[in-house]
């Protein structure tokens, strides 16, 4: 992607310069133009040194860490370079540390630190970005970065409660897995064997002990291909998935699963409104809040839904009209978003939307939690007792021959 130099006058009449990275000239100018700055010029750069580094992905939870320290830094004066310089030397994580050793250096050089965050895109996403080049042209960074560190220990907190509940039922799909593979790869064949030893031909046995046998013996040869096309069907989903169609086909089925789909809507609305809210907060334009939460939705559906949305408040339609109309979001959402309209409180709104559907999404997560582990338990019982059965039937019709011979 270019990047750009560019000039422009803010709301105070200041004069503003930097750099910044932009699909077009006028996608930049269109996007300052949106924001009420005076553009006065916007130059393409050609720089080796503009190239986003990569140091790996760090983890969310450490990134609320650094902004809850980074904030309180900021607001008791301490300088940004020497806030890096001191977080760097104490971070515990190798990758945050080297990306700010690497701001620290680029900050000293002139350069702005919203700048500097998006040279590590895969750490910084746009959400991030954009907050703190609200912060820095409003002059109020170490609110940002408290909005941001409260933003992102909301979201740690959600993913956290979703892992925690989804643990145990996870654990007993494995182990359901692990069991049944080796009960047909290894149990299953030492039990067709006795049976052969003592005198029971193949068409004697009965249709579950033949079907177990056969399925055992077809495990045992061909486990590689069981192997490669679990493999393979991981692959072609992925490659599906890497495609903006097949990332769509997916994401709408994601929507529309029994049971499930109605949970994954239920966060990306959560994600929604926590971070529609988080950016009008930081005074974020609602145009450029709304393009930064079409990429932080978490579902191409609803991210077109969004983008379509911004289309048409440009136009100038209300923001809960087209919202309505593609029928994502529920009618108490779209009732809420309306109020925080008329009554200019629309941050504050989004923010309760978000708490709502947070605390819907744990409920929702415990209900299902307790409703899987009866069903998985009852599953794994019925798979282990048709092998069991299954291992028996011809024992008890040799034990039975051999009482009737006895009887004779």
């Amino acid at each position: 992607m270019p990047v750009y130099s560019y000039t422009f006058k803010d709301g105070s009449g200041a004069i503003q310069k930097g750099t910044m990275d932009a699909e077009s000239e006028d996608v930049l100018r269109s996007r300052f133009t949106e924001q009420g700055f005076d553009v006065i010029e916007v130059t393409v750069i050609k720089s080796k040194s503009t190239k986003p580094k990569s140091y790996g992905k760090v983890k969310l939870g450490h990134l609320a860490v650094f902004c809850r320290q980074f904030s309180t830094m900021v607001d008791a004066g301490v300088s940004l370079v020497r806030c890096l310089d001191v977080l760097g030397r104490q971070t515990q994580d190798p990758k945050l540390k080297k990306i700010l050793v690497d701001l620290g250096e680029r900050i000293e050089s002139g350069e702005t630190l919203s700048k500097s965050m998006q040279r590590h895109p895969r750490t910084f996403n746009n959400l991030f970005v954009g907050l703190i080049r609200a912060g820095e042209i409003g002059g109020v960074l170490e609110e940002t970065l408290q909005r941001l560190s409260h933003f992102l220990e909301k979201d740690v907190e959600l993913r956290r409660k979703i892992k925690s509940a989804m643990t145990y039922p996870v654990l007993v799909l494995f182990a359901a897995v692990g069991i049944v593979i080796f009960l047909v790869s290894w149990v299953v064949p030492q039990f067709a064997q006795l049976f052969l030893d003592i005198g029971l031909k193949a068409d004697e046995f009965p249709a579950m002990t033949k079907f177990l046998i056969d399925l055992s013996a077809s495990f045992v040869k061909t486990w590689y291909l069981w192997i490669g096309g679990t493999i393979l069907v991981l692959v072609t989903y992925k490659l599906i998935a890497s495609t903006r169609f097949g990332r769509r086909v997916i994401d709408r089925a994601k929507l529309h699963v029994p049971v499930f789909g109605k949970l994954h809507h239920m966060i990306c609305m959560a994600r929604f409104s926590r971070t529609m809210g988080t950016l009008l907060t930081s005074g974020v334009p609602i145009l450029q809040a709304m393009e930064t939460v079409a990429g932080t939705v978490g579902n191409t559906i609803m991210s077109d839904a969004v983008l379509e949305a911004r289309a048409r408040i440009r136009e100038g339609d209300r923001i809960g009209d087209p919202l309505e109309q593609s029928r994502l979001f529920p009618p108490m959402v779209i009732h809420m978003i309306g109020v925080g309209e008329e009554s200019g409180s629309l941050d504050f709104m989004l923010q309760k939307i978000a708490d709502f559907y947070e605390d819907e999404v744990e409920a929702r997560v415990a209900s299902l939690t307790a409703a899987l582990e009866p069903i998985m338990i009852l599953v794994l019982g019925f798979i282990v007792g048709f092998i069991v059965i299954a291992m028996f039937l011809p024992l008890i019709k040799v034990i039975e021959t051999l009482s009737a011979g006895d009887t004779d």
